[in-house]
């Protein structure tokens, strides 16, 4: 775990929850099956049985966008971390949403543990979930948008400078949203749901 330059409870609690996060984007782009088999490779994570992308950029393009997050998490001005698939016309067509928030008043010692068992869940559920996702069509794209609370100030952090504002068209009515799991936590509260075009969103398209 590499939390040791974050001795705050808010440093434990961001350092753990980027590395899940790490794993569990990488575990949502296997699920989907969108690139070629042996693409990636069964490694142990908390115990659980996790893909690891074994294709240096794809591996490096997960790894730098979500560790990037790491100070703005820690202060709590993320909101949401979503893996979107859109088709050709840019349009989404599936969007997996972690929602976070990491309590700034907590001030105790975090149980490294505890918090690990929780987020161990998650993985786990998320590799039988097939079944709730929808099946995407050929050449579809995909990325990693963090929705922000507040938008971080470039000038105070070059992690800011990555972070640009995304060109993939919104839905115009409210999705449709699928729960998969959710954990609620003195120091850390998290929701993993999937949301998907109403079907009035999809006869107006």
């Amino acid at each position: 775990m590499e939390i040791k330059d974050n001795p705050s409870p808010q440093g434990e609690i961001a350092g753990i929850l980027i590395e899940f996060l790490e794993v569990a984007i990488t575990s949502v782009v296997s699920l989907k099956g969108i690139y070629p088999p042996g693409t990636f490779e069964r490694r142990k994570y908390m115990n659980v049985v996790v893909q690891r992308a074994r294709h240096p950029q794809l591996r490096e393009y997960i790894h730098s966008a979500v560790s990037g997050l790491l100070p703005f998490v820690q202060k709590g001005l993320v909101e949401r971390v979503a893996v979107i698939f859109y088709n050709t016309d840019n349009i989404p067509i599936e969007r997996f949403i972690f929602k976070l928030t990491v309590n700034q008043s907590f001030g105790s010692h975090v149980e490294e543990s505890d918090l690990e068992f929780s987020l161990r869940s998650f993985l786990i559920k998320l590799s039988v979930s097939r079944p709730l996702t929808t099946v995407l069509p050929r050449d579809c794209k995909w990325e990693i948008t963090a929705y922000f609370r507040a938008l971080p100030q470039v000038s105070a952090s070059k992690d800011a400078e990555m972070w640009i504002p995304t060109d993939t068209k919104q839905w115009q009515q409210p999705p449709l949203i699928t729960p998969i799991k959710s954990m609620n936590s003195e120091p850390l509260g998290l929701q993993l749901y999937l949301e998907h075009p109403s079907p009035s969103e999809l006869l107006s398209g």
